[in-house]
């Protein structure tokens, strides 16, 4: 069985680099009207584990997939991504606002082997599932190493005289 771990807020220090790569990328390929440029957005997430893979769900509901970026390195599935607060036009004023907008980053520790050459990433309705193909973890395992009978090495010892 594969087992994850939440980030604590205090570890998020190790993947700050990551992280900010990740923003400085979503802030040169987004356009004007998809920046969030202040706010906090902490959108929930499922970890599902299946015999075969593991599953990440995000709800990031108003959240384009080209404001969504995922990474996996050393066994930690980061998700980044930046939420637009809503625009009103010059004809509105708003009285609530409850929906959080701005950017986001959420991170995964993960123990297990996965394929994460073959991940995939998926938005639909407002939900971003992750999958993570399980692996055979063979580490810790025995593995038999056959025993072959070999001939002797010919002696390389020169101009000895028994």
């Amino acid at each position: 069985m594969a087992q994850f771990s939440f980030i604590p807020s205090g570890e998020t220090n190790e993947l700050a680099e990551d992280i900010r790569e990740l923003f400085e990328d979503l802030a040169a390929h987004l356009k004007q009207e998809q920046r969030a440029y202040s706010g906090e957005y902490h959108p929930s997430l499922d970890v599902i584990e299946t015999d075969h893979s593991v599953e990440i769900i995000v709800d990031v509901s108003g959240v384009p997939s080209d404001a969504l970026r995922v990474l996996f390195r050393a066994s930690i599935v980061i998700i980044a991504g930046e939420k637009a607060p809503t625009r009103a036009s010059a004809q509105q004023t708003f009285h609530l606002v409850e929906r959080e907008f701005g950017r986001f980053a959420r991170a995964v520790r993960l123990n297990g082997a996965f394929d994460v050459q073959n991940a995939q990433a998926t938005l639909r309705d407002g939900e971003l599932t992750i999958v993570l193909t399980k692996l055979d973890d063979r580490r810790n395992r025995p593995h038999r190493i056959p025993v072959s009978l070999s001939h002797p090495a010919p002696s390389h010892r020169t101009g000895e005289s028994r």
